[in-house]
């Protein structure tokens, strides 16, 4: 698979709870040169980003991150913010302990409300899948469906484990057609970058593909 297509696919990334923008501007300086989906960044320099990039470069931040168990308001309002700040993209983290409650209304109901506080943005939905069954996932695949979220993503990279194989695989057999895939989380190189791609991931959330990229260069 040419680079070029896998780096076109990436959400360069950097969500450490010390990245400062000096960080953040250089991720979007590699983002912007070497052709990627967005960057994904902290909500508090989405502005600055969006600033700096001048359209250059889409904007994708994360909401209820990590954890997830925000209210479905706080939630609605930084999914809001966020998009005034000049962010196209929206990553989402679900509430895992209704999850285990079997709210399955609830969490509906909570990405249709977030999904409609993106304001016609785009909005990726993180479901942890470290955290939960195949059936669990199963679940899910069919609520993102029927909520207009366009993305599924597995993972924050916070919860003690990333993208799989098997997870992205599970994702397309169950997922409805209008919905893409994220895998994120624990992609280290560009054969792994790849094969999540021949599983059916339309986006991969990693920083690894451009360390990749220039190393090649090197």
């Amino acid at each position: 698979m040419d680079l070029k297509d896998i780096l076109s696919r990436c959400d360069h990334t950097l969500l450490s709870q010390t990245a400062a923008w000096e960080e953040i501007k250089a991720l979007c300086d590699d983002g912007m040169k070497y052709g990627c989906a967005s960057v994904c960044i902290p909500a508090s320099y989405v502005a600055q980003a969006a600033e700096y990039a001048a359209g250059r470069l889409p904007i994708c931040t994360v909401i209820g991150f990590p954890n997830g168990y925000s209210t479905t308001k706080a939630k609605c309002f930084e999914a809001a913010d966020a998009v005034e700040n000049g962010a196209v993209e929206v990553d989402m983290v679900i509430n895992l302990g209704w999850v285990k409650d079997r709210k399955w209304d609830e969490l509906l109901g909570e990405i249709r409300a977030v999904k409609a506080a993106c304001g016609g943005k785009l909005l990726k939905v993180i479901i942890e899948t470290c955290f939960l069954t195949d059936e669990e996932k199963i679940k899910l695949c069919q609520l993102v469906t029927a909520s207009g979220a366009e993305y599924i993503k597995t993972s924050t990279g916070f919860g003690g484990g990333g993208a799989t194989r098997e997870d992205v695989a599970l994702f397309k057999a169950h997922v409805g057609p209008g919905v893409k895939i994220k895998a994120a989380g624990g992609i280290a190189d560009l054969k792994d970058a790849e094969d999540f791609i021949n599983l059916g991931a339309d986006r991969l959330g990693t920083s690894r593909v451009v360390k990749a990229a220039k190393a090649l260069e090197r």
